[in-house]
């Protein structure tokens, strides 16, 4: 049958971007553990088309995709990535997914197991020079209002906080990972259980540890420079 996409286009006009968006689709994420999480991501693919092809393949990127969807991890993205490039004779592939990460987290005292949901995203893009790959954590946390503890007979105002880092990085870097470090410059972690020993901690553990959100991004960019792995990060 004809296939007018693979047509030659006269107005010389390439296009950096061309593909589908806001694909819903179910994942399965390998876990730190050995394990896998199931999650619904929400991405989008693209590729770059020449100035002299009138267009792409837009089932291609659902084929490939579909072929990539169990056991996804950052290396593995980078192989969808190549693939969507090669099946599609693109100069450029790039993939972005977005998905909640549930990770099972203790309590500080009592050890009570519950899920905490983290926002994740995977940006890809694959061309002639190599790969890149950027991971994005969001953690939720308290922070603890130095001023307030300052000015205060007693107590001090503290409220919720998302902490967002992404990353660049070399070999292996799990999200378990990126969260905790996250998680570690803020005045205290946010738990999705707590017991009343539990609540003690966590009060005392913020009050001991007021930060601006400015101390929070200093004190993770100190932690971040000191994990090898990183090599870029945008806080």
């Amino acid at each position: 049958m004809p296939d007018v996409q693979s047509h030659s286009d006269s107005r010389r006009v390439p296009i950096n971007k061309v593909g589908v968006k806001e694909i819903r689709y179910p994942l399965q994420l390998k876990c730190m553990d050995g394990g896998t999480c199931d999650t619904v991501a929400t991405i989008n693919m693209f590729v770059s088309l020449p100035q002299d092809r009138k267009g792409t393949h837009m089932s291609r990127f659902l084929e490939v995709l579909n072929e990539y969807r169990e056991g996804m991890h950052p290396e593995r993205l980078i192989e969808l990535c190549r693939e969507l490039r090669e099946r599609l004779d693109a100069d450029v592939a790039h993939v972005e997914m977005d998905f909640t990460y549930f990770i099972n987290k203790h309590a500080p005292i009592t050890g009570k197991a519950g899920l905490m949901d983290y926002p994740v995203r995977f940006t890809c893009e694959a061309g002639p020079t190599g790969e890149d790959l950027i991971m994005s954590v969001g953690a939720p946390a308290t922070s603890l209002c130095p001023c307030s503890k300052e000015i205060s007979e007693y107590g001090a105002h503290n409220q919720r906080c998302l902490i967002t880092a992404d990353v660049r990085f070399d070999g292996m870097l799990w999200i378990e990972e990126v969260a905790k470090l996250i998680e570690s410059a803020a005045s205290c972690p946010v738990f999705p259980v707590l017991k009343r020993p539990d609540e003690k901690w966590v009060t005392e553990e913020a009050y001991d540890n007021p930060k601006f959100v400015e101390d929070i991004v200093r004190d993770l960019a100190v932690i971040l420079n000191e994990e090898d792995r990183i090599n870029w990060y945008h806080i």
